[in-house]
């Protein structure tokens, strides 16, 4: 019968008898070499117990976080221990023995079979009295050595054809790996591995079927690998997917449904019936068009919705829907109702009205202890006084949910802040709905009245100076796995419309990173675990702060941006998150391009007479794109009269970020000087 298993030294123990034996028969003291258990928990070999040293090993080193960062450095693994806890430092008594003693190790090997090593002389186990425990833990290690070159230099022994000279037990005693196969080069483990993926590719079942039926079938580790294979394999997963839209948005978010038909996403897009995107179906970018009146209350837009998409399920060329997914800000809540509704991935619906709501917002990062400002909810005139009182000035005046920085004011007294209430509510009651966005009542826009939409509720907030930022996020599976900053520039206060934005930073590096954690830690406080998101923030001369969480991902020039610089495709990743595919984004460790945007901000008003200014952005190297705002004969409002009309988007790559911001302030200068205005009508 085999021993019962006493660790690797096990086979040691018959020559410990042999040596007690022979030390009780010379007259020495019945010597213990077994190894003890000290007080402090530690095993070591030691003679006396009187002479057990009090030393502490604690838990110490590096390891890999499951997180793109570490608390510590990775390779810094190593034992920390006190002077006065030195072992080495410690006398050991050494029995004296004879020089010609000798005796046998043995190394039990399963039912009873044990392999008779060299022999050794005593000496190679008990040194002089006078070595220190450093000096015997390095002749040890000498001796193993010298037992595995003998190991390895005996001869070879042939049984049924198999080398048993190395059984199993002592080539990972004593020549660890041993013969097991070599560990494959990088390039070998992920040609192996790319390999693997090509055939769960290969296997996966023909056809179209349920996104989740398909995860089954791949192995974790596969599918959360990060680097092009990885995202390649997540891809496959989309492929033949149903994903319901609810509602489009503006035009130029035609993008979208774009990338979706290449990743081979079968659309079906709830909108409007008079949608521009209506028009997809026909040209065969989404599968499905269903109309439905958003005119009516958002319950009754709810139930019809659920009603449409629960009947995909006996439509024979659809089938049930995967997945939800939303582009459009204020169709977040609706869209997390109906995947819970559906049993389907997405995020909670009280964690989006919390970040809908302003308010609760500030009051999400408090109770979780990340900075927020004074700050107090307004719901009518008569909680103006104790909003001054409580945040003081200067301070901000917003809607306690809205979107594209509409209705956001700076106020420097309480006269100000009175005349600013009346005229952000009477700003908000000339605010439409049109393709899911806000935007000013027009012959062009009639839309639907935007105060039964967002509100007219306010929040009064401490003014925060200092730097603006977007951190643009990926969560997936509670934890982030992309988060890039970019600067704004300063708005033309006392609004706050977007003017340009720059990517990569080009803060300090600590500053950067405290931006980025805020950001994590905000989407974190509210709740989510899953999705793409973009955090607005600022970085004040009191720390950073956070502004708002939009639970989409940002809008404008903000999926070309991080497309071209950090190779990252928010749409894909969106849509990963609404079908319950990991998320890794593929990101190299240096941006691919450096970008740059502008909405060019209107700075006088008056009827636009012509589009020339676009003229110095026509064939222009390094301007990647441009799309205009305006029409000729349009209205704009510059700054001194109300929130400045936005003229046109631009967007520019250089090798550098600043080079980049700098080629786009050329290019706003020259827009500016090109902008030919005629008096506003009725002046």
């Amino acid at each position: 019968m085999a021993p019962p298993c006493g660790g690797c030294a096990s086979g040691l123990s018959s020559a410990y008898r042999r040596l007690r034996r022979w030390s009780q028969g010379h007259g020495g003291p019945a010597a213990d070499c077994s190894p003890r258990r000290d007080a402090d928990g530690c095993n070591g070999y030691h003679r006396q117990e009187d002479q057990v040293p009090t030393y502490l090993r604690p838990r110490v080193g590096c390891w890999a976080s499951p997180v793109p960062y570490s608390p510590t450095g990775f390779g810094t693994w190593q034992r920390q221990v006190s002077d006065a806890s030195d072992d080495s430092k410690t006398p050991v008594q050494v029995l004296d023995v004879p020089d010609n003693m000798e005796f046998d190790l043995k190394v039990l090997e399963g039912a009873a079979a044990h392999v008779q090593a060299q022999k050794m002389s005593a000496d190679a186990i008990v040194g002089a009295s006078t070595r220190t425990s450093a000096q015997e833990r390095r002749r040890r290690l000498r001796e193993i050595d010298l037992a595995v070159r003998r190991l390895q230099a005996a001869p070879v022994k042939q049984k049924d054809g198999k080398d048993v000279r190395r059984s199993f037990g002592t080539e990972q005693l004593l020549a660890s790996p041993g013969s097991l196969p070599k560990v494959p080069t990088a390039a070998q483990r992920q040609a192996a591995q790319r390999e693997l993926m090509a055939r769960l590719v290969r296997e996966l079942p023909a056809g179209v079927g349920p996104v989740l039926e398909r995860i089954s079938k791949v192995p974790r580790r596969l599918l959360t690998a990060r680097g092009p294979d990885g995202q390649n394999l997540r891809r496959e997963m989309l492929r033949g997917a149903v994903i319901v839209f609810f509602t489009a948005g503006y035009e130029g978010k035609r993008f979208i449904f774009e990338r979706a038909h290449q990743l081979g996403v079968r659309t079906v897009l709830i909108e409007n019936a008079d949608s521009w995107s209506r028009r997809l179906e026909d040209e065969g970018i989404i599968s499905k068009f269903v109309p439905v009146d958003m005119s009516q209350s958002s319950g009754a837009v709810y139930i019809d919705a659920l009603a449409a998409i629960e009947a995909l399920a006996d439509d024979p060329m659809i089938g049930p829907a995967d997945g939800i997914a939303t582009f459009v800000e204020l169709s977040v809540p609706t869209a997390a109702r109906l995947a819970e509704a559906l049993g389907l991935p997405g995020p909670l619906p009280e964690c989006v009205d919390v970040a809908r709501d302003k308010y609760q917002t500030r009051a999400a990062l408090a109770a979780a202890g990340l900075p927020t400002p004074p700050n107090h909810l307004i719901r009518c005139e008569a909680d103006l006084g104790a909003a001054a009182a409580k945040v003081g000035f200067p301070a901000v005046l917003k809607p306690i949910s809205g979107a594209a920085s509409l209705g956001v004011k700076k106020v420097v007294d309480d006269a100000d802040l009175v005349a600013t209430y009346h005229e952000l509510d009477r700003e908000l009651r000339t605010l439409v709905v049109s393709s899911g966005a806000l935007v000013k009542a027009t012959p062009q826009n009639p839309g639907t009245n935007a105060v039964g939409v967002i509100g007219a509720s306010f929040l009064l907030e401490r003014y925060l100076d200092g730097a603006e930022v977007d951190v643009d996020v990926v969560m997936s599976e509670g934890e982030w796995c992309f988060a890039a900053v970019s600067d704004n520039g300063p708005t033309l206060e006392p609004y706050f419309n977007e003017t340009w934005a720059v990517t990569p930073s080009l803060l300090p590096r600590d500053q950067q990173v405290a931006l980025k954690d805020l950001a994590i830690g905000s989407v974190k406080a509210l709740g989510f675990l899953d999705g793409v998101f973009h955090v607005e923030c600022k970085y004040t001369s009191f720390g950073p702060q956070l502004i708002e969480v939009n639970a989409r991902m940002g809008g404008g020039p903000v999926y070309e941006t991080h497309r071209r610089c950090w190779n990252c495709c928010l749409v894909e990743e969106t849509l990963f998150a609404a079908t319950g595919v990991p998320s890794r984004p593929d990101v190299p460790r240096e941006p691919l391009e450096c970008v740059a945007n502008s909405d060019v901000n209107t700075l006088r008003s008056g009827r636009l007479q012509d589009l020339s200014f676009l003229e110095p952005l026509r064939d222009r190297q390094g301007v990647v794109h441009f799309i205009p705002h305006v029409e000729v004969g349009e209205e704009v409002v510059g700054p001194q009269d109300g929130l400045p009309t936005w003229l046109v988007e631009v967007v520019v790559s250089q090798p550098t970020p600043r080079q980049a911001l700098d080629f786009l302030l050329q290019l706003e200068a020259e827009i500016q000087s090109r902008v030919r205005l005629a008096p506003p009508a009725g002046r």
